[in-house]
């Protein structure tokens, strides 16, 4: 959560208690937080902002901010993430709320958190109001970040890791068609591992999820490899009932 409001102005703390202490007999202020996870090659990475002001400045968190009175949690998160970092039309689902007691300094508060993973290269980010960089970083090099991010960070990445293991990825990640190696290396990336190729691709083709396209890839050094596309039918079905005959698709 920001202590930047949407205006680009510090929110001191009588405006915190005033928030805090409406008529309607609310104690906790509600905010939203953002993860955006980008795969980039074989490098699985988030999206933050270091912020230029307050009592963050210099500090590295997630896209966040208030929620207003005219807006529900998901309108908020959009607005939120196209305001810090430039990027709309990006899917977010929510993650789950984080209310620890400790968890802002000034005050009690509520943050909702949702997540998406995208491919960086097919958006451009841009800065806000209230920020001197909005970067993709490797999960391995997060920096230490504000308040609470840190968990809300953990806890997105495990339930990304958790979905990828047990619903198709890669529709929005990859070309239209694509190589078993490059599927695989989406799911190495993410899943922060790496997998026994046969095994691997046994397990996919297994799941029917993909088309060959009965085509080859060209301008390889090595031998040219098979492509193939998703099955669009399969790939919905798998999304709504999972992998789970499949006991996970790794």
């Amino acid at each position: 959560m920001s202590l930047v409001s949407s205006t680009g102005k510090y929110a001191d703390e009588s405006h915190l208690k005033t928030l805090s202490s409406s008529s309607s007999g609310a104690r906790r202020m509600v905010s939203v937080d953002n993860v955006l996870f980008g795969c980039e090659g074989t490098q699985l990475k988030v999206l933050l902002i270091k912020h230029a002001s307050g009592k963050t400045s210099g500090r590295g968190g997630l896209p966040g901010d208030w929620l207003r009175d005219d807006e529900t949690l998901e309108r908020a998160a959009i607005r939120v993430l196209r305001a810090r970092t430039g990027l709309g039309d990006i899917h977010l689902e929510q993650l789950q709320s984080f209310s620890s007691i400790d968890r802002y300094p000034d005050d009690l508060t509520i943050t909702t958190a949702f997540y998406a993973l995208i491919r960086p290269d097919d958006y451009q980010l841009a800065l806000g109001e209230d920020e001197l960089e909005v970067k993709w970083f490797p999960i391995a090099d997060t920096p230490v970040l504000i308040f609470d991010h840190g968990k809300i960070l953990k806890w997105a990445l495990a339930r990304l890791r958790y979905k990828t293991q047990h619903e198709p990825v890669g529709l929005n990640l990859l070309p239209e068609k694509f190589t078993l190696l490059e599927l695989q290396k989406l799911y190495e990336a993410i899943l922060g591992t790496s997998f026994d190729k046969p095994n691997f691709r046994r397990k996919i083709m297994k799941a029917g999820l993909l088309l060959d396209c009965n085509e080859k890839q060209l301008g390889g050094a090595h031998r040219a490899a098979s492509l193939f596309k998703f099955n669009p039918s399969r790939y919905k079905q798998l999304s709504e009932e999972g992998f789970m005959r499949y006991n996970s698709i790794i």
